[in-house]
């Protein structure tokens, strides 16, 4: 999930470089931490959040497969 979420990242952002994901196991899932260059956060946010959306939809999906619970968070 981790590899899904860093490849998507950096195809929408100015500065693939500063892309990085943590993730965390926790008893409900797994979460993912993204941080991304602060210049790139609106456009992986997007207006009203609708990017941001998408992203967390596809990765859910992706777990979903693996029957993983998986919570994105964008620093």
């Amino acid at each position: 999930m981790k590899e899904l979420l860093v490849y998507i990242a950096q195809s929408l952002v100015e500065h693939p470089e500063a892309v990085s994901v943590d993730e965390t196991e926790t008893e409900y899932g797994l979460v993912l931490d993204l941080h991304v260059h602060e210049s790139d956060m609106g456009k992986v946010i997007g207006k009203q959040g609708k990017i941001a959306k998408a992203i967390r939809s596809v990765v859910k999906a992706a777990a979903s497969k693996e029957n993983i619970k998986v919570t994105v968070n964008i620093v």
